[in-house]
């Protein structure tokens, strides 16, 4: 849309080799999946393309149970898949990306301190030189991750409604190393088409591919689990009870490693509302809505920001014709109503998909840790994808929705047929978050009322049979 944008960073350039070995260290893997392709395509085809170059398909589950025995669980029956990323290669990606925009100034080292909105002025601190700095600004958009700081400005100038959750879940990341095929070349230890979970209840496990041959591993656990592992002896054994095939691929030495050099981090919720004031401020991604990762649409959902926004804008006429006034200017108080309704419309739109799915990644924690592995589960699971196949009228593919997504946020208000919840919000970017979930809802009823209907058959079935033999006992 042809906007001058200056990108202020607090930290250094991630694709400076001194800030690489941090951020390893705390970093799930990313899954990007049809939501995040579509707002990737709808800003630029071409960059989304060289993305999708560096990634992994993942087209299941594959559950290991305590006693190394596998089983896989697709993700659609029509074989469309989710795709491992590595986070830092997604932002060195994105960085480059911006930096080759004439018209995008990216500045690294530059912390906010705070905002005044209504003069359109950021004070932020030059981490270099230790020196202040005031920039002016026409939009500010603060995409500053789940402690924003433009979020806590904001709140000092719109009635927010703020709520923030930690779970009493923490998570520490572990390198699973490439192994070496007959060749002697680096090689996947397990089957890099698959997302790998460990269930075991209240904790788990999982592994994620990566390009190198290795693989990502998160242990998420309560803390008090994680409070108990105190020694390297400790480590080690509750690995052996509890994972004992990941264990032998991990290698101890180098668990034992990644346990004293990688932080336990925190898992957080966050849901707020309003996203805007007036036509100065927007929040995006982390900062509007922390969630937890375990439907995998963290990052998807923050890119759908963007392309919901970017609908919003075109729908409203909005263009970048204002000049940046400087501080002070008589003009810096008035407003661009197009800007400051298409924002307002953002806010009014998108609360309520961005709780559900926030809400929903909470539920997918209790199936991935737990649930995968129960027979109720996987009987239920048959029967969706039964229901889905017999009333499906077509796969409904990323290829097949044009260019709709660019022009209209979510072009599927009423979905027909019967749709599995995962089907929905993950690859049908076409049906909001909200939309999915109330859908599913109604589904669940179904479910659930074939499910006590069966049960009662069964019972009046077995009841029978039972007679039926006591006569012929007495007979």
């Amino acid at each position: 849309m042809k906007w001058q944008v200056e990108i202020y960073e607090a930290r250094s350039d991630l694709r400076l080799p001194s800030s690489k070995a941090a951020a390893q260290q705390r970093s799930i893997n990313l899954a990007i999946s049809s939501r995040g392709i579509a707002a990737l395509r709808a800003v630029d085809t071409s960059a989304a393309e060289r993305f999708l170059q560096t990634v992994i398909p993942m087209r299941g589950r594959m559950i290991h149970d305590k006693h190394g025995n596998l089983q896989s669980q697709s993700y659609d029956k029509d074989g469309q898949c989710i795709n491992s990323i590595d986070r830092a290669i997604l932002n060195v990606e994105l960085l480059d990306e911006a930096s080759a925009v004439p018209n995008i100034r990216l500045t690294f080292n530059h912390k906010v301190l705070s905002a005044d909105f209504d003069q359109k002025v950021l004070f932020l601190r030059d981490s270099n030189s230790g020196t202040d700095v005031r920039v002016n600004f026409d939009l500010c958009i603060g995409a500053d991750g789940s402690y924003s700081i433009i979020r806590r400005q904001l709140m000092r100038v719109v009635r927010m409604n703020f709520q923030q959750e930690y779970i009493p879940h923490e998570y520490i990341e572990l390198k699973m190393p490439a192994g070496h095929d007959e060749h002697g070349n680096p090689a996947f230890l397990l089957d890099p088409n698959h997302l790998h979970i460990w269930p075991r209840h209240s904790f788990m496990l999982i592994a994620l591919p990566n390009k190198d041959k290795t693989f990502t591993c998160t242990l998420f656990a309560p803390t008090v689990e994680f409070d108990r592992l105190i020694t390297r002896e400790d480590i080690l054994l509750w690995f052996q009870n509890h994972f004992p095939d990941a264990l032998s691929l991990l290698g101890e030495d180098k668990l034992l490693k990644d346990f004293e050099q990688n932080p336990r981090s925190p898992l957080i919720t966050t849901k707020l509302t309003p996203y805007h004031y007036k036509d100065r401020c927007l929040i995006l991604g982390d900062a509007a809505h922390s969630m937890v990762p375990f439907f995998g649409q963290g990052l998807n959902c923050g890119l759908e920001d963007v392309r919901v926004l970017l609908t919003l804008l075109q729908e409203e006429c909005v263009v970048p014709s204002r000049a940046m006034p400087d501080s002070g200017d008589p003009e810096s108080g008035s407003i661009d109503q197009k800007l400051s309704k298409a924002l307002s419309r953002y806010s009014a739109s998108r609360h309520e998909d961005v709780v559900a799915i926030c809400e929903l990644a909470m539920d997918n924690y209790i199936e991935m840790r737990h649930s995968v592995t129960t027979p109720a589960y996987i009987m239920k699971k048959a029967l969706d994808y039964l229901l889905f196949s017999l009333t499906a009228r077509g796969p409904t593919l990323l290829s097949t929705l044009g260019d709709s997504l660019s022009r209209v946020a979510f072009p599927t208000a009423n979905p027909r047929g019967w749709l599995p919840l995962y089907t929905m919000v993950t690859f049908r970017p076409d049906i909001s978050y909200a939309t999915a979930r109330r859908k599913a809802a109604r589904q669940a009823i179904v479910l659930t009322t074939i499910a006590q209907l069966g049960t009662v058959g069964m019972g009046a079935t077995s009841f029978y049979l039972t007679w039926r033999a006591l006569r012929w006992l007495r007979s």
